[in-house]
């Protein structure tokens, strides 16, 4: 396998690290409801010109699947970032870094569970290591500092999110759907469209305005289009687990962002945080073994 497979899920994890401060620039400028529903409308408009027509010469397969191109537009477009925006709301930048974090763990239960995929020793190692680097990041070098939090309903709002994209990265996996890439993303843009209208509709519906045109943007076509379908890429070619676990470098790429859009300042606990973080996603990528064997079928250890 070639090295370069695993700039896909680095880079959309660097642009959905971007998207974290969107977030939280949304509260007061747009309703959860209108950014959620506009970024995927014009995500939608961007790519009609260039996939409709592939996407209607493979209108009987779309037919044929749309209950699980619906589910996939709910789970990885619907769901997943419009929780994100509520919780926003009531929630802090660091608890939602912290629970999206929760994202590879969850990812390596539903594998198991689902896939029956049993976990690799560095996808376990790794995932903890990464966590506990996530831990320091957010802690400010303190990781105990975390327990002292105080828990909203954004935090629960989160915990649901964070597993609605796990899950989201489990079925893109079980699920062959026979379509192009682009005509796969543009399927399940559809569906997230059209199940985000009536949370829309319902309102509050926050008009378009200078203020937040760019959030809008932003959240449309790179965090949208780009990041969907370099991890559509990333999950057929490493798998859900391997690829999730990238999900850990948010905290350190928001850092990173941070320090370089906003002056803040570099500390010790970055680099610590950081290093471990790293070191967590190498192990998950290089230790593949298996931690249980699968059992071989009765009929095949007899023959053996």
């Amino acid at each position: 396998m070639s090295p370069f497979v695993f700039l896909l899920p680095l880079g959309a994890v660097l642009i959905w690290s971007g998207n974290m401060t969107i977030n939280q620039l949304t509260v007061g400028a747009i309703a959860p409801s209108s950014i959620a529903f506009l970024r995927w409308l014009l995500a939608l408009a961007v790519m009609t010109p260039f996939v409709a027509s592939a996407a209607w010469r493979h209108r009987a397969i779309i037919r044929r699947e749309w209950p699980k191109l619906a589910t996939l537009g709910l789970l990885g477009m619907g769901l997943w970032q419009g929780l994100a925006y509520v919780a926003a709301e009531t929630t802090s930048a660091t608890n939602m870094g912290i629970l999206a974090a929760m994202v590879p763990l969850i990812t390596v239960l539903l594998s198991a569970l689902i896939l029956r995929e049993p976990p690799s020793l560095g996808g376990v190692a790794g995932g903890v290591l990464a966590l506990v680097g996530v831990s320091v990041l957010l802690g400010q070098g303190d990781p105990l500092s975390l327990l002292d939090l105080e828990v909203a309903v954004g935090d629960a709002l989160m915990v649901v999110a964070a597993t609605c994209y796990a899950l989201y990265g489990v079925m893109l996996k079980r699920w062959t759907i026979d379509l192009p890439p682009w005509v796969l993303l543009y399927a399940q843009v559809v569906f997230a469209v059209l199940l985000l209208l009536p949370p829309y509709l319902a309102g509050p519906m926050t008009p378009v305005s200078a203020d937040n045109l760019g959030l809008i943007v932003y959240a449309g076509i790179p965090a949208s289009i780009v990041t969907t379908y370099l991890w559509m890429h990333a999950i057929r070619r490493i798998g859900a687990n391997r690829s999730s676990i990238f999900i850990n470098l948010m905290p350190l790429f928001s850092a990173i962002i941070a320090m370089l859009a906003l002056g803040e300042t570099v500390s010790s606990f970055h680099f610590l945080g950081g290093a471990l973080i790293l070191a967590g996603v190498v192990m998950a990528q290089t230790l593949t073994r298996p931690l249980a064997r699968r059992e071989l079928p009765t009929a095949s250890r007899e023959t053996h």
